[in-house]
């Protein structure tokens, strides 16, 4: 009876292959993808332990690519380790050898896009002034590109692989890829001037700028735009491109503030008076513990008053501190004023009259004779 069982199994065939054949290759296959997935998880529980444990950054690594590892890819291959039993014709032996090398690339394109990834999110952390990742123009435009080139190499090895003929394929490509650019030329545009901002950094997450008329805060800046969020709560969205145009105010990195004022007083001031408020301004500023005092001068006579111009700098960028500070001396000087007798000018204007011409006296009254005289 044994007999019969197997010769049951030589006897009958499938697509030309004997039963038994098909058996032997199932169950390697089934074998292959067990021992393949018991081993990867213990390596992979071995890593994590010792990642988990501290024992450095490329243990880590290590653990985060090995779960990179695709069970379909596994199984794909545990497939093509059955196949590999059976008895097939020489033609269907070359196909089997290229989808080898196609599962084997997927997968080590795989390990290699999470390793890639993961050295440029430890790149850009370490050298990040707050130590923490963002997602950033060059950080996302440095992925992004990797990832391309990456899969790009993996494609045309599978295919020449598969016996197409990759030159006149890069040939047809680089055709298409100039339609495209001229296609989307605007959106590249943009694309280049994100990598622009990223390069030279005339600004950052976290910045308080003015473009234009437009202020606010940077929130996040992409390949396409950048988002602002303005000093009314909304969330402003400008091209990259309009932001490289135009002049951008960065009041982040502002170190100091230079602040130039003017005030004038009547010319009813003497001179005298000019010199004591001179004097007094300086000396107000100078005891102001946040700002440092540049120069007040008289600067000249104007239309309808005396007018004077002071520079001094305020040692915070805070705008709310600058305002404080103006503020503090702007009272003093009204009170420096009011001491000295002095009045603050507003805008007048005197007219003198050189002549006028002389009143002509109004012609005289001719009476009526009355009634009484005519008779």
């Amino acid at each position: 009876m044994t007999e019969d069982f197997i010769g049951f199994f030589t006897a009958h065939t499938i697509l030309g292959i004997s039963l038994a054949n098909w058996v032997l290759a199932l169950l390697a296959a089934t074998l292959s993808y067990l021992l393949t997935t018991t081993a990867i998880r213990f390596v992979f529980r071995k890593v994590q332990a010792r990642a988990t444990a501290g024992n450095g950054h490329l243990t880590y690594m290590a653990s985060e690519v090995l779960a990179a590892t695709s069970t379909t890819l596994l199984l794909l291959a545990s497939i093509l380790v059955g196949i590999g039993l059976l008895d097939l014709p020489e033609r269907w032996l070359g196909r089997v050898s290229s989808l080898w090398f196609v599962v084997a690339a997927l997968q080590v394109g795989l390990w290699t896009n999470r390793a890639l990834a993961l050295g440029l999110h430890r790149y850009f952390s370490r050298h990040n002034a707050t130590g923490s990742f963002q997602a950033s123009a060059l950080a996302t435009l440095s992925l992004w590109g990797v990832k391309v080139l990456l899969w790009a190499v993996i494609l045309l090895a599978m295919l020449s692989n598969l016996g197409v003929n990759i030159t006149a394929f890069v040939a047809s490509l680089g055709v298409g890829g100039i339609a495209v650019a001229l296609a989307v030329q605007n959106i590249l545009g943009d694309v280049f001037a994100s990598l622009s901002i990223a390069v030279d950094k005339p600004f950052e997450v976290g910045d308080f700028i003015v473009v234009g008329t437009l202020a606010g805060t940077v929130e996040h800046v992409g390949l396409k735009t950048t988002r602002i969020r303005s000093l009314g709560g909304e969330q402003i969205v400008m091209a990259n491109a309009d932001m490289i145009g135009s002049t951008i105010q960065n009041y982040k990195r502002l170190q100091e503030r230079r602040v130039v004022f003017e005030f004038r007083l009547t010319y009813e001031c003497t001179s005298e008076q000019i010199r004591q408020i001179t004097q007094r301004v300086e000396s107000i500023i100078k005891n102001e513990k946040q700002a440092r005092f540049d120069r007040c001068h008289f600067r000249s006579f104007g239309e309808s008053a005396l007018e004077f111009e002071t520079v001094y700098i305020v040692l915070d960028a805070s705008y709310n501190v600058y305002m404080d500070v103006q503020q503090r001396i702007n009272l003093a000087i009204m009170e420096a004023v009011a001491e000295l007798d002095a009045t603050f000018a507003f805008p007048a204007r005197t007219v003198h009259v050189a002549s006028l011409p002389e009143p002509t006296a109004p012609p005289a009254r001719t009476q009526q004779p009355s009634r009484a005289q005519h008779a």
